[in-house]
């Protein structure tokens, strides 16, 4: 399916703006980001997309199911590509790095917490906020 076409399934015009959006997400090595990381990199690509219409686009997109969107410490939305796939995010509180986990026994531990308070669960984020204790971490800002 193409991008266009991916588009359309989802309820949208397949428009310039969008197409090179979803082809941001699609190829980019980072899978979390901002409006800001999004448009910085349309901006490198030579594109000439305004930050006004990539925030709309990400709500649009988010609306339709393409990108979900998350809210971390540091206050800003997060999106990524919307994978059909439940997973948990471990976000570095020294660099706000995200790394996604999915762990079967948290999830049916989580699960048995709401039943036995009355609760049957039907969807669930779950963010664990850590410093980095990797030696080289490349991602670590210099202090």
């Amino acid at each position: 399916m193409t991008n266009a076409d991916e588009l359309k399934s989802s309820g949208l015009k397949a428009t310039l703006p969008r197409i090179k959006i979803l082809e941001i997400f699609q190829r980019a090595q980072e899978r979390h980001m901002t409006a800001e990381d999004v448009f910085k990199l349309l901006l490198a690509d030579g594109s000439d997309i305004g930050l006004a219409t990539v925030y709309r686009v990400l709500m649009q997109f988010e609306q339709a199911g393409i990108l979900s969107r998350n809210h971390f410490e540091s206050g800003k939305s997060i999106f990524e590509l919307n994978e059909g796939q439940h997973h948990d995010h471990l976000v570095c509180m020294d660099c706000s790095r995200v790394e996604e986990f999915f762990d079967p026994q948290i999830e049916l531990r989580q699960r048995e917490i709401a039943t036995e308070r009355g609760f049957r669960l039907q969807e669930h984020s779950l963010a664990l906020y850590a410093h980095c204790t990797k030696d080289a971490c490349p991602h670590r800002h210099s202090k």
